[in-house]
């Protein structure tokens, strides 16, 4: 019972030991995080984006109605 626990954990997470100056940290991802992680990172690239099309928009709408009503 106990070896089938410990295959099972074996299996389902991937170690992955990462040196850093002075220390070495264990992290513990599974896939399910990383792709987690990749699809927010996407989400919030995207977002981004349409946040600074957004300002240039309202920026360029802002000129031409100052030109309008100046004429």
């Amino acid at each position: 019972m106990s070896m089938l626990f410990l295959i099972l954990c074996k299996t389902g997470l991937r170690h992955k030991l990462r040196m850093l100056p002075g220390k070495m940290v264990n992290t513990v991802y599974s896939d399910e995080e990383k792709g987690i992680q990749d699809r927010e990172s996407k989400e919030e690239t995207i977002l981004a984006m349409l946040g600074i099309i957004g300002t240039i928009l309202n920026l360029l709408v802002i000129i031409f109605v100052y030109i309008y009503t100046t004429l």
